[in-house]
């Protein structure tokens, strides 16, 4: 933990890495390590070595094709009892390693843009953050959901202590809290991209940002306390051991130690962009800057650096160039500035800065309380030490980028901004950025011209390596290459039933109902019905023979005409719908009418038509029987493989009626989420799994009905039984601690049972 009043200072500088240090995290093997990435591509593990005070760095990891923007460790299990590291890159790529191989173990593809976070939870669960706007969680080699919400790139990502929890910081200045993958609370207070998250406790968190400013929260949404301190954007934020202590870094060249509350230190560093830091188990803190440094502080006077050391680092700080520009300092008239003799007098809190002029020249000091003197932390010139080849720190769009310039395309019009790294081709970024602001394609030589003398035509890697559209976040547009989009596979065809709960049967469960329906009602509102969608009596007749030849198996089956009939009348208005919906519901069980309704040509208005239904404010009854007819789907091939086709957004509009209180609405809600589970059994789709499981811990929560939670237990038991990534997944939302207090239920006692069962499994 931080130490009671101590003061930190150098412990040693590992150089290493080539270029800007972006990520760093407290490594478990080996002990008293921890691992750095770099825009060099690499990753670096380091060891404390013998002496006490350095670390030695045991092997460099190399895996991404990009710079490498952030690190974390994955906790041991059984078949990795040392832990992975896993890193993210802005070749859209996440790294897994283990501590005792250069080379990845395996690779996760899925983002569409940089992966700027990363966060581990039990179980071996994975959280990543992107600049594509979206959440990945992972579990080994699979991504499980994604996390939709964030307007902007997301900076910052945490999974929760408490299971099932995970927290996500974004570029659109907000702050959300995830439930089994859905958006639980959306936090705001910041006024500029949120850039770092720290875990305090199970019900407390903070975060930095932009906005120069850490802000203590707690879970329920509230603001307990907002930090200032720093002059700059605030980069990264850890938490000390077992305490509320924690240390920030940021774009005003300094790392800050606070304690209680307050910024107890300040430690200015030799560089401009101080991009990351954490906090090792014996407190001390290392952090990692544009100049390619690692630097590690400590409080432990056995482990802090000899005289030697600390005066070069000193000297290598009053060397240091402070751009005025920064703001870091305030706003500075050299005119106005008092000589050497106003550094006798002592400062007043650790960190204050002072501005002296000596013969010409403009020096920055900072107070050091420890040191009872004023240390050179620079000369105030009018360029940064650190330029923006070096930190590639300009924000555009809430996405990072080496440039932004500004083009006036005419006197008359308006300017335009044009990001560049120095990675992009010069051309293609023209071209671009031309087409997006739709603008005369004459201007390519101009634009491409402009951006090479204005970056003296930098560039760090090959052209011939693929990256992403910085405006879409998409491969890049190569004229006379084919699409380079990535078309997302549809959900697995359905091969085969089968659910493993003891005494059941393999089937979907259809949702029946009484089909003693007759049409009377329909008749009635008949007569409410506008001229255009009034059934006449022959329409009325085949409704009848429709209803009786799906109640009698020996009757013909239903033609085209009559369902064409069916179809006018289920799309009648919403407040009389309900008895034709009602015989849609019957009718879909016999295979004729399923293989119409749910066949390549008709199934898109058929899903359109009952999406409508299950709008939460819509009329309850429905809700239900649009519920039922969905359930009813799965009894035939072509309903099940229409149904698992159309799971996404199926499933994600049905859970938005768990909020109603009807109970046979929850009951027909439960039932599609057991037939989906059924389907899923079978079938490697781990992702259709997550979805499922992610429902099944959303609605529990809601639901009181005790069938349906028995229902919503089957298809748990189904979904997790023979599937060892499915039951990690279950743990790490926490459904096992949901389902617990149904073990003790006792009536109807299917409930205990399964509920044991279940727990069993898990």
């Amino acid at each position: 933990m931080a130490g009671e009043g101590g003061v930190y200072r150098l412990r040693c500088s590992l150089v290493g890495h080539g270029q800007d240090v972006r990520g760093l995290t407290s490594g478990l093997f080996p002990q008293g390590g921890f691992v750095s990435v770099s825009r060099d591509r690499t990753a670096r593990l380091w060891a404390p070595d013998g002496l006490n005070r350095g670390f030695t760095e045991m092997h460099c990891m190399s895996g991404h094709s990009n710079f490498v923007s952030c690190v974390c460790i994955i906790p041991p299990s059984d078949l990795y009892p040392r832990g992975l590291i896993a890193t993210g890159g802005n070749d859209h790529n996440i790294c897994i390693f283990t501590v005792d191989n250069p080379a990845p173990l395996y690779v996760l593809k899925g983002h569409k843009n940089t992966v700027c976070s990363l966060s581990s939870g039990k179980f071996g669960t994975l959280l990543s953050g992107s600049w594509d706007t979206t959440a990945k969680v992972w579990l080994n080699d699979r991504c499980m959901m994604t996390l939709q919400g964030h307007t902007a790139a997301i900076w910052a990502v945490k999974i929760l202590p408490e299971q099932g929890l995970m927290l996500t910081g974004s570029a659109d200045k907000t702050i959300k809290l995830w439930k089994a993958g859905r958006c639980e609370r959306t936090f705001t207070g910041h006024e500029d991209c949120v850039r770092g998250l720290a875990i305090l406790s199970e019900m407390e968190f903070l975060s930095c940002a932009n906005d120069a400013s850490i802000r203590r929260w707690q879970i329920s949404g509230e603001c307990l306390q907002v930090y200032y301190g720093h002059t700059n954007y605030i980069y990264s934020i850890s938490v000390f051991p077992q305490c509320k202590d924690f240390v920030t870094t940021g774009e005003d060249r300094s790392l800050r130690i606070w304690k209680q509350g307050e910024c107890a230190q300040t430690i200015r560093l030799p560089a401009q962009s101080v991009w990351c830091c954490c906090v090792l188990d014996n407190g001390d803190i290392v952090v990692g800057a544009s100049d390619g440094i690692i630097r590690v502080f400590t409080e432990s006077l056995e482990r802090t650096a000899s005289a030697e050391e600390i005066q070069a680092f000193e000297n290598e700080l009053s060397q240091a160039s402070i751009d005025p520009k920064t703001g870091d300092l305030g706003d500075i008239n050299a005119d106005d500035l008092p000589g050497r003799e106003h550094l006798k007098d002592p400062g007043t809190r650790d960190g204050q800065t002072r501005l002296i002029k000596d013969n010409g020249k403009v020096e920055a000091y900072q107070w050091s309380v420890s040191e009872g003197r004023w240390i050179k932390i620079g000369d105030v010139v009018g360029s940064s030490g650190a330029t923006q080849q070096t930190s590639g720190k300009v924000l555009f769009e809430g996405k990072e980028y080496d440039y932004v310039f500004t083009i006036d395309v005419n006197e008359s019009g308006p300017s335009y901004k044009l990001p560049y790294n120095i990675t992009d081709d010069p051309w293609l970024t023209a071209y671009n950025f031309l087409q997006k602001n739709d603008l005369n394609p004459m201007f390519l030589d101009q634009v491409a011209k402009f951006i090479m003398d204005n970056t003296k035509g930098q560039t760090l890697v090959n052209t011939t390596a693929q990256f992403s559209d910085p405006f879409t976040g998409a491969g890049r547009y190569v004229p006379g290459s084919s699409s380079g989009s990535n078309t997302v596979p549809a959900a697995d065809p359905f091969t085969g039933a089968g659910r493993y709960v003891p005494g059941s049967t393999s089937n979907a469960v259809a949702s029946v109902g009484k089909a003693d329906l007759s049409t009377g009602k329909l008749k009635e509102l008949n007569g409410s019905a506008s001229e255009e969608q009034k059934l006449t009596e022959d329409d009325l007749i085949i409704l009848e023979k429709i209803l009786f030849a799906i109640c009698n198996t020996s009757a013909e089956a239903p033609t085209a005409q009559q369902l064409q009939t069916l179809w006018k009348a289920v799309n009648w208005p919403e407040d009389i719908v309900f008895p034709a919906l009602d015989i849609l519901r019957l009718s879909i069980r016999h295979p004729t009418v399923n293989e119409n309704f749910c066949s390549e040509k008709d199934r898109v208005q058929f899903i359109i038509l009952l999406l409508k239904f299950l709008n939460p404010k819509g009329k309850q009854a429905n809700q239900l029987l649009a519920l039922r007819a969905l359930c009813n789907c799965f009894v035939s091939q072509a309903g099940q493989k229409f149904m698992m086709q159309q799971r996404d957004e199926i499933m994600t509009q049905a859970i938005e009626l768990k909020s109603g209180s009807n109970k046979n609405v929850h009951i027909a809600l439960a039932t599609l989420t057991l037939n989906y589970a059924v389907c899923l059994h079978k079938v490697n789709n781990i992702e259709g799994k997550a979805q499922c499981l992610s429902v099944i811990s959303t609605v529990m929560e809601v639901v009181q009905d005790l069938e349906a939670i028995f229902r919503l237990l089957v298809a748990l038991g189904t979904l997790i039984s023979d599937d060892t990534n499915a039951v990690q997944l279950a743990k790490s939302l926490g459904v096992d601690s949901q389902i617990k207090k149904y073990a003790s239920v006792s009536e109807p006692t299917k409930v205990s049972e399964c509920c044991r069962f279940v727990l069993n499994l898990l």
